[in-house]
């Protein structure tokens, strides 16, 4: 869904155009534009946590959420006991500017906002991706690095999956005018109307290179959109430097995350991450 291949990721500097709150180590909110290094403006906040001062996780939320996503705050709030969180609107999402490419130049928008947390002050980034933005964490560390640690929620492990119900009704969406007409105005997601030319890299082409970095890879035994042969083919991508959590009762993504699992994976990340 793009115009060309993301390759590899340059870490962006941010250039704020919103009126920001001040120090992120003083405990004090954040909220802000970056801009990423294809030059799209990206929706970020910034929240103090109460765990370790040093680590930051950087939400990244699935197709049609944005950072003031119900679903998004809870996890924000569940991680913030762990450590710090950053939280942002994908390309397309919410406030942030751009066309949605549905994983392929979002790993853009991942990295400006690890590379904002870093400036902040952070010396540890986790990474929490559900869904799509689960695919975003495995393609960004797996081209860039850059982080301490990466967990991927619900993700697909291979583009074009139409197995399921739900994954057929997300490609009439994403391929179909019509489709995209209710993208914009039904889920406030605005989607680019070309496909991927060339496809990128794929989530289990990218696992391979994300080693030394520590990878958990979580899904629900009854996720809707994607199997249980998306996470075992990721896990074994992943070798002796991943995990995999299956989780009996959950379904797919965000929405379905119990409390337990988020503060489950709050407590992993901050464990492995450096």
């Amino acid at each position: 869904m793009s115009t060309g291949r993301a390759g590899r990721v340059a870490r962006s500097t941010h250039r704020p155009h919103a009126e920001t709150a001040g120090g992120s180590l003083t405990g004090v909110p954040v909220r802000t534009f970056l801009r990423t290094a294809d030059g799209v403006s990206v929706d970020a906040r910034y929240e103090p946590g109460a765990g370790a001062r040093d680590l930051a996780f950087v939400v990244a939320h699935g197709f049609t959420g944005d950072a003031d996503r119900p679903h998004v705050r809870r996890v924000a709030r569940a991680l913030a006991r762990h450590g710090a969180v950053a939280t942002f609107s994908f390309r397309g999402h919410g406030a942030s500017g751009g066309l949605s490419t549905v994983g392929d130049r979002e790993v853009l928008d991942l990295a400006a906002v690890v590379a904002w947390v870093r400036e902040l002050g952070h010396s540890r980034v986790a990474t929490v991706g559900f869904s799509m933005g689960g695919s975003v964490v495995l393609r960004h560390a797996g081209l860039d690095g850059g982080t301490d640690a990466v967990v991927s929620v619900s993700a697909p492990a291979r583009w074009f999956y139409r197995g399921t119900a739900p994954m057929r009704r997300l490609h009439w969406l994403v391929t179909r005018p019509a489709g995209r007409l209710v993208g914009r105005y039904g889920l406030r997601t605005r989607i680019h109307r070309r496909r991927w030319d060339p496809v990128p890299l794929s989530p289990v082409e990218a696992v391979p290179r994300i080693a030394p970095t520590p990878l958990l890879i979580v899904h629900g035994e009854r996720d809707g959109y994607f199997p249980l042969d998306h996470p075992r083919m990721l896990a074994e991508a992943a070798g002796d430097h991943g995990e995999l959590w299956l989780e009996p009762e959950m379904g797919h993504a965000e929405n379905a995350a119990p409390e337990e699992l988020l503060h489950r994976i709050g407590h992993w990340a901050a464990g492995r991450a450096g």
